[in-house]
């Protein structure tokens, strides 16, 4: 078993003091959005043995098992993350794995660079996602009803914003939304900005459940994302609850700290509420312009006391075990690859003692008795 040592992402919508409060550490004034815990290149974890992604390349089925490298391959499938908001992230949707593939290649073919900023497809893969919140947890989450979107935008009394009502109204449901994301994301951009400005002002004014969206519009004023997020279901989880976002739900989190896994992949088309690239044709080709319920999860409780937050894919398995004081030890071994995360209390997992935010590698096989008194996430894998 490893102790791991992870990478904090300094992005700018990051809070200041959730990830150090964890912690134990001291704020460093700068935003703290993301700890990695995994083996992705981009920031692998390091242990004593070197970094995990080096770690697995060395022997992938020693680390992860048979069964997860004859259906994953040599390579961890999952990253998790502590994540941080203490702004809004950008609007975006994820492709599916088709789509990730096929948009892979013809990216490649053109020799577009990886790193180029209009580069969409950094890999092949897909990029499913749960976020567990640790705290109160905002964020946004699938298409609102037609009807239900055009009352919200109508609510504001900002005349520029009818046509988009009237179209929501005017069309059936996949029509509808199709039309009105593609009219928000192609309007002259000094128009949209002044009817930003006055939704901005409007939603300040009213409160309620305009209050996100002001929010919204103070991180980014001008952007056309505040009028697209005005179409998708607001989501308030409370610690424990969590959202899975499958592949062409446009999505966003707010505000908030919580545990956040996915499938190894950067693949990301954005809508807007950001400064980064946005491919409005190839965006609009990957939505799944349906309204949907977002969907709340809470864990479901198996024998040996976890929590399974049930998913609709492989590539994780993201469960959560509350210790009580005096509880039985845990036996974890599994012939799957896990990391252990400590968020509250102290546990000891095999020789290591993991305090909140604290982290550890299982290989497949590993020994893995889990004591102590508080709370830590497994992730691992179904093979």
């Amino acid at each position: 078993m490893d102790r791991l040592t992870n990478t904090v992402r300094p992005y700018a919508w990051g809070s200041t003091t959730a990830i150090p409060h964890l912690l134990g550490t001291e704020p460093t004034g700068e935003p703290q959005a993301e700890m990695w815990m995994g083996a992705h290149p981009g920031a692998p974890s390091r242990t004593e043995r070197g970094p995990l992604d080096e770690v697995i390349a060395a022997d992938p089925a020693g680390q992860l098992g048979e069964a997860a490298v004859g259906k994953f391959g040599p390579r961890l499938p999952f990253l998790l993350k502590l994540l941080a908001a203490g702004a809004p992230l950008s609007l975006q949707v994820h492709p599916d794995l088709r789509q990730a593939k096929e948009g892979y290649a013809a990216e490649e073919a053109k020799g577009v660079p990886v790193t180029a900023a209009e580069r969409n497809y950094k890999d092949a893969n897909h990029k499913p996602e749960l976020i567990c919140a640790l705290t109160e947890f905002d964020g946004l989450c699938g298409f609102r009803a037609p009807e239900e979107a055009a009352r919200l935008l109508e609510g504001l009394g900002v005349d520029s914003l009818k046509p988009y009502a009237d179209l929501l109204r005017a069309h059936p449901e996949e029509a509808a939304l199709r039309e009105v994301l593609t009219a928000v994301l192609s309007a002259d951009r000094d128009e949209m900005a002044r009817t930003v400005a006055d939704a901005a002002t409007a939603a300040r004014h009213l409160g309620g459940e305009y209050e996100p969206y002001a929010g919204i519009a103070h991180h980014y004023p001008g952007d056309p994302g505040v009028i697209a997020a005005m179409l998708l279901n607001h989501v308030r989880l409370q610690p424990g609850e969590a959202l899975f976002l499958g592949a062409g739900v446009p999505h966003a989190y707010l505000n908030g700290l919580g545990v956040e896994i996915m499938a190894n992949s950067d693949n990301v088309l954005r809508c807007g509420m950001t400064p980064k690239h946005v491919d409005v044709p190839e965006l609009l080709r990957i939505v799944r312009f349906e309204a949907t319920d977002p969907g709340v999860l809470r864990p479901e409780a198996s024998p040996g006391g976890e929590e399974v937050y049930d998913t609709p894919i492989d590539e994780f398995r993201l469960s959560r075990y509350v210790r009580a004081e005096g509880a039985p030890a845990h036996d974890l071994t599994a012939p799957t690859p896990q990391i252990l995360l400590c968020t509250a209390g102290s546990v000891r997992a095999g020789g290591l003692d993991l305090a909140p935010g604290r982290s550890a590698f299982v290989p497949a096989g590993e020994k893995a008795e889990v004591s102590g008194t508080g709370t830590f996430f497994r992730a691992t894998v179904v093979a």
